[in-house]
């Protein structure tokens, strides 16, 4: 049922094309970003969770 009502519509195809180019560019946007990351930035970032100093909301 839900094959006969994909085929129906017009230019369903390019849908799976197009979810996999979305993916892929986030995916390698992502990995060039965690790639470009300063060692200090990470050593920074990994502390947060032990950094005295939150403010008390």
């Amino acid at each position: 049922m839900i094959r006969e009502s994909l085929e129906a519509i017009t230019g369903v195809s390019i849908y799976p094309i197009i979810s996999f180019v979305l993916f892929f560019t986030f995916f390698a946007g992502m990995l060039v970003w965690v790639f470009r990351q300063s060692k200090a930035e990470i050593a920074e970032l990994s502390n947060l969770p032990l950094d005295d100093q939150t403010s008390n909301l």
